[in-house]
């Protein structure tokens, strides 16, 4: 892969091979997703000490068996969800309880994953060791949301110190879960293509006419973080915009969504009703399941504004992606130029990824 030009009035797009490519669909399993922080889990079925909820870490490309455990402290772990006797899954719906025992052969760890006891294992020789404990992976907390990785090349901060210091004053922790208005997606394009799309509002006027009514095109704005990219969307005269305290710096503004993308595959939308997440989840090299979920801080205006018809442009942002996924496989296409005021986004995207497919 060649690497991105840092200088955007020089660089040229990805090559139209990467989005079609299964070396690049495995090699970005490896090199970035095993890599980078994922999205795990809400609280809302971790509310009490030893809860515990079984996840797949970004099934299917990973899909590794894990589990979250709350302990006593009001602290997290995130735990190998795999027995180390012979295999069996551990936990298989969310509980509660002092422990952990395999419900194969009764081997038992506590909620740490420190292995306890093991029936009929008299007369084995250096038992039990370090490898008869669950492995345990990091996890992070913000707000009310968990992250984990596999083997994380950043540190957790770098990719939600953005968020934090810009909507943090927003109850976010208080958002409620809405499962009627959440809902899978599958795409007919390329992981990477989806979040092209989303880094960039420079398509809002051609593929997006009921949201460009109450964006200020005009004044849209992206703002470049190390792992992290923001989107700021300035509202029409009229419409409905954040009512922002006098610690924002956006005081004064009529910001009617704040856009946020974090590395590699994470979306995070705040608009005034409150907060939709995306979570690309790659499947083969051009097809992708998007994950949309919904935390409603203030439903009454939920119909009304940039955030108000969310389904009908997922469903163009789809339409979009797999069209230009149908391009990218041209022989005549190679690649492309960036618009250096509307796709800087999109530059820095392709920047990282260039960046840790060629480490």
């Amino acid at each position: 892969m060649k690497t991105i030009d840092p200088n955007i009035e020089d660089a040229h797009t990805l090559e139209g091979d990467f989005y079609s490519s299964e070396n690049y669909f495995d090699e970005s399993k490896i090199k970035i997703f095993e890599r980078s922080w994922q999205l795990v889990s809400d609280l809302t079925d971790l509310k009490t000490p030893n809860s515990k909820k079984p996840i797949q870490f970004l099934e299917p490309i990973i899909d590794e068996p894990l589990v979250i455990v709350k302990n006593k402290d009001e602290s997290f772990c995130c735990l190998s969800n795999v027995c180390t006797h012979r295999g069996n899954i551990l936990v298989n719906e969310s509980c509660k309880s002092n422990d952990i025992v395999c419900k194969y052969h009764g081997r038992r760890f506590n909620n740490s994953g420190d292995f306890i006891s093991m029936p009929e294992f008299k007369g084995v020789n250096n038992f039990p060791s370090k490898n008869d404990n669950l492995t345990k992976l990091p996890i992070e907390k913000w707000k009310q949301f968990l992250f984990s990785a596999i083997d994380p090349a950043i540190n957790f901060d770098e990719i939600v110190r953005c968020m934090e210091n810009r909507v943090g004053w927003m109850p976010i922790e208080n958002f409620k879960y809405d499962p009627k208005s959440s809902k899978d997606y599958i795409v007919n394009a390329n992981w990477a293509l989806y979040c092209e799309n989303f880094l960039e509002g420079f398509h809002i006027p051609f593929v997006h006419g009921g949201l460009n009514k109450t964006l200020d095109y005009e004044k849209y704005n992206t703002e470049i973080s190390e792992y992290s990219v923001l989107q700021v969307g300035y509202a029409e005269k009229n419409s409905i915009h954040f009512d922002l305290p006098k610690s924002s710096i956006d005081y004064g503004q009529n910001i009617a969504a704040y856009y946020y993308w974090l590395f590699p595959n994470m979306m995070f939308n705040f608009y005034p009703w409150g907060l939709s997440i995306n979570i690309v989840k790659p499947i083969k090299t051009n097809l992708t399941k998007v994950e949309f979920r919904s935390y409603v801080w203030d439903q009454k205006k939920r119909n009304s504004g940039a955030g108000s018809i969310l389904d009908k442009v997922e469903l163009e942002d789809e339409a979009i992606v797999e069209n230009v996924q149908k391009g990218v496989r041209s022989r005549f296409y190679k690649n492309g130029r960036f618009s250096p005021k509307m796709e800087k986004g999109v530059h820095h995207f392709h920047k990282l990824i260039s960046n840790f497919l060629v480490l």
